[in-house]
């Protein structure tokens, strides 16, 4: 079946991809609602959770840096994405039959390797429908579609649990995303073989090497990324503090991802008309959130969260658009690959400080979350000057 390449064809296709991560989303989002738990009913001690959590994202950041690369090499970005979403999704259903943790946390490991596995590629097949519309728009779509289903699998889970009193069934009502998703997925790569064809070549943009600007650029992203709190010390902070319930944690953490998916449109949109300057006022905006956090009562505690949910929306919109705009069309796999393993890695090693200056003083904890965002900043100028000059 042929694709069309106007720009409602390629909206189409960005909406098709958003609708494939709304079900993914769902699915594992659902899931880790509740494996940390799951775990300690199979046996597990907290060490082991915690290890199971941190190895399953070390695991995941790192793997996209090969994988990126293999996607450029093969070219055969749709196959490598449907195997990644398969393992992604299919695997969370199958946690209801794990009899002992040892199973249940190898299959949570295959998880997150599935994610690694679908992400660079599905990223680069996303980036020629969102350049033809406008990177930060595109990008921004998919991002708002995506968080419908970080909200909708937590609540369908927390739904079935209350409903029957144990995980297992929490487990298999996601196996209706995951193969809805599965199915879109297959037919959406039949429909769109090509999705390259959405896009024009641009000549400045054909070299063989990515750009300095992507790792001055990269630079900048480290730096965001290692300020940004995980919601995990949020809640913590919020429960050992009293600053909210074990029933309104979870109703924070679904504010956080509707503002974020709004975030995304607004700031993708903006992202198109503007340029990168954009992302210079959301790092400011995000840099704001530690101190409502982690020093406030609910009211100001929600504010904060509101920041937090602007700066992953923005995030999620404009960085990866970003690179899109700024790197080859035959290096976006080996791009994203790279991204997305800084940005990771930077994440990880910025929480874990995060948590241990948490337990010796929570106020070195905001102004190392505060200044190492803004330090950002002046990093982005220097890449926008650039682009300007261009």
């Amino acid at each position: 079946m042929a694709q069309g390449t106007s720009d409602k064809s390629a909206l189409k296709f960005v909406v098709m991809l958003g609708i494939i991560s709304l079900c993914a989303d769902a699915t594992y989002e659902g899931a880790r609602s509740i494996t940390g738990a799951y775990l300690g009913v199979l046996g597990a001690s907290g060490f082991v959770v915690g290890l199971v959590a941190g190895l399953g994202e070390l695991i995941g950041y790192c793997f996209r840096l090969f994988i990126g690369y293999l996607s450029d090499q093969t070219r055969k970005y749709w196959r490598i994405t449907t195997i990644g979403y398969a393992l992604n999704t299919i695997v969370v259903p199958m946690l209801a039959l794990a009899g002992t943790w040892q199973i249940a946390a190898l299959l949570m490991l295959g998880e997150r390797t599935g994610k690694a596995i679908r992400t660079p590629p599905r990223d680069v097949l996303l980036s020629h429908a969102a350049l033809r519309l406008g990177g930060g728009f595109g990008f921004g779509l998919h991002e708002a579609l995506d968080q419908i289903g970080a909200v909708a699998g937590p609540l369908a889970v927390a739904t079935m649990v209350s409903l029957t009193g144990g995980y297992r069934s929490g487990f298999v009502i996601l196996l209706v995303p995951a193969v809805v998703g599965m199915v879109v997925l297959l037919i959406g790569q039949r429909i769109y073989p090509n999705p390259r064809d959405f896009e024009h070549q641009t000549s400045q943009l054909t070299s063989n090497e990515l750009p300095r600007k992507f790792w001055i650029y990269l630079g900048a992203v480290a730096f965001m990324a290692a300020g940004f709190a995980d919601f995990p010390l949020i809640a913590y902070h919020f429960q050992t503090q009293a600053i909210a319930t074990g029933n309104t944690i979870p109703l924070l953490y679904a504010l956080a991802m509707g503002v974020d998916g709004i975030a995304a449109l607004i700031f993708g949109r903006l992202f198109d008309r503007i340029g990168i300057s954009i992302l210079i006022v959301a790092a400011i905006l995000s840099s704001l959130f530690a101190p409502l956090v982690f020093f406030g009562d609910i009211n100001l505690a929600v504010s904060g969260i509101v920041l937090w949910g602007i700066g992953m929306g923005a995030q999620e919109s404009i960085l990866k658009a970003a690179v899109a705009a700024m790197v080859p069309i035959e290096k976006r796999g080996s791009a994203f690959g790279i991204f997305n393993t800084g940005y990771g890695i930077s994440w990880f090693l910025g929480s874990a400080l995060m948590g241990i200056l948490y337990d010796r003083s929570v106020n070195i904890l905001i102004i190392f979350s505060v200044l190492i965002q803004l330090c950002a900043v002046p990093i982005l100028l220097f890449v926008n000057r650039g682009e300007s000059r261009n």
